[in-house]
């Protein structure tokens, strides 16, 4: 994670709270380089607006080709699968002579970055210099000097003049020894009546005596394996035999010396490249991240954000992808949530079942997203980097360290205070919600008036009302059920069992955020959704006196 002045842009779990984490390791890569390239990720901050956009810009490009030129992406995909990590066997041609099958993994590695360099210039005109592949056609022919351009590599004839004179010369040496070995053979079945096999072997059961005695005596016949049931003999290697296999033993010593020199050539042909085969390698990288980033985002419709200079965040439609898939599995559609935050504070009230975190949430995911550089789960958006981001969310409770979950909330508090800096993000959900109401009050509109006069952008939930009272902070309120057909909603529940009736009332449930003025305003979902969900009618009117 990037840092400025010591201080990361967001810990771990802001990263994870947020969703981030997750949408991140849901972007599908194919390369070793493509996983090293996403393990490096880091974010872009104030001041980087440019570089940034940059980014962006790479990533229309294969954004446009998935929408235009779908069997083309397909063909990169297919070749990305196939691009194997050669990073140790660069390292290794510095010092050692590489082998045949590390001769080979470069050889498929050259033929891989050559397809996809050919597939990238045919996808666009401009090619990136993040995603330019450099052209390493000349070591490509030497490792693959007939042209043939396939998947497999030996140590070629065309490699050395001698070498091909040498395998011909020990083929006829082989040819001559089957030969000798073919007159003996056809003798021996033609004196004795027995049946050998094309590689002179003879098979004697051992319950046959008569071939047993007969096999035992014979010069020309050694014994070569045995098992429980059968002996097996072969041919006892003659003058003659003995000539030809010492002539090709030499040979093949003279053929492995050659081959020994045309590695260690190689070899050096590679290490001389080294440095531009591991530039290959990062654009490898970067192709495979910057693919898999287009992928997830068409997948999922999210948009390139506009980067402005100017501290803000403004979403239009907006959705918590995590939440979003949820919803989906379960064949639910989600409710997008327009929100424009601007340095200061922004309170958001509502009830319980009201989506108030998962919104925080969606802000937070959305900011992160666009600092990173992916697209965001939006119909527009419109951001300004922060500097710090963080989000408190939930019981954060240790029992380990004897902490109730105030005492926890109020220690990562601590650390929001100590670590926010100018063009801060800060959401904080149900602030002071884990102690008694009055002095949760208390410490609630105590930290609203400490943020207001800050110049970060602050967001907080809560369930007081009263403490976001006051200049400079703007309340928003979830619309819940204030635009309901109560009259359909209570024929729909009258007849529900307990989860059906919470799954009618979410439905129902208008997830968007409104600006209120007043609080009187404020509408009382609480005391809707208890009464919906079966509390006794003379507590519901208690209720609303207490609220009068």
């Amino acid at each position: 994670m990037s840092k400025m002045n010591g201080k990361m842009l967001a810990n771990t779990k802001t990263r994870n709270e947020t969703g981030f984490e997750k949408i991140l390791s849901d972007v599908e890569l194919c390369t070793a380089y493509g996983t090293q390239r996403k393990k490096q990720l880091k974010p872009f901050l104030p001041g980087q607006e440019d570089a940034l956009n940059r980014e962006y810009d790479h990533t229309d490009i294969l954004c446009a080709a998935i929408e235009n030129d779908p069997a083309r992406i397909e063909e990169m995909i297919e070749a990305l699968w196939h691009v194997k990590e050669i990073g140790l066997t660069l390292s290794r041609s510095l010092s050692q002579t590489l082998s045949v099958v590390e001769l080979f993994d470069i050889k498929t590695f050259l033929l891989r970055t050559a397809e996809i360099r050919d597939l990238m210039e045919k996808l666009t005109e401009n090619v990136p210099e993040d995603y330019r592949l450099l052209d390493t056609g000349a070591l490509l022919d030497r490792l693959d000097p007939s042209g043939e351009r396939i998947d497999t590599f030996y140590i070629y004839d065309a490699f050395s003049p001698e070498l091909s004179d040498l395998r011909r010369e020990k083929r006829q040496c082989e040819g001559d020894l089957r030969k000798v070995q073919k007159q003996i053979r056809s003798r021996l079945e033609e004196c004795h009546g027995f049946r050998m096999t094309p590689k002179c072997e003879l098979l004697v059961p051992k319950a046959d005596k008569t071939l047993t005695e007969l096999v035992s005596g014979l010069s020309e016949l050694r014994k070569a394996d045995e098992d429980y049931m059968t002996v097996t003999y072969t041919l006892t290697p003659n003058e003659e035999m003995d000539k030809i296999t010492r002539r090709r033993e030499d040979l093949q010593a003279r053929i492995e010396a050659v081959e020994e020199a045309v590695c260690r050539q190689l070899t050096e042909e590679v290490a001389d490249r080294e440095k531009q085969l591991r530039h290959n390698c990062t654009i490898i990288g970067n192709l495979d991240f910057g693919l898999g980033k287009a992928r997830y985002a068409a997948a999922r419709q999210c948009v390139r954000p506009e980067i402005v200079s100017e501290h803000g965040i403004l979403i239009e439609e907006g959705r918590n992808l995590v939440v979003e898939e949820i919803l989906s599995a379960k064949k639910k559609s989600y409710c997008p949530v327009d929100v424009a935050l601007n340095p200061g504070v922004t309170a958001i009230t509502g009830a319980n079942m009201g989506g108030k975190t998962i919104s925080l949430k969606m802000m937070g995911q959305v900011a992160l997203l666009a600092q990173y550089g992916l697209y965001v789960p939006c119909g527009k958006a419109r951001i300004g980097l922060s500097n710090y981001l963080h989000i408190l969310v939930g019981d954060g409770q240790n029992v380990q360290r004897g902490l109730s979950s105030f005492g926890s909330e109020m220690e990562e508090l601590r650390e929001i205070l100590d670590n926010a800096v100018d063009r801060s993000l800060i959401l904080i959900d149900e602030i002071a919600s884990g102690t008694n109401p009055t002095e949760g009050l208390a410490l609630t509109k105590s930290f609203i008036g400490y943020f207001a006069d800050k110049p970060y952008i602050t967001v907080l939930t809560t369930h007081f009302d009263h403490a976001t009272v006051g200049e400079h902070i703007v309340n928003l309120q979830v619309r819940g059920l204030s635009g309901a057909d109560f009259g359909r909603l209570y024929r729909e529940i009258a007849h529900a069992n307990r989860r059906e009736r919470i799954e009618i009332i979410a439905k129902y449930t208008d997830y968007r955020l409104m600006q209120i003025d007043r609080l009187d305003q404020v509408p009382r979902e609480a005391l809707n959704i208890a009464k919906m969900l079966g509390v006794y009618p003379e507590i519901i009117d208690d209720a609303k006196r207490y609220l009068a």
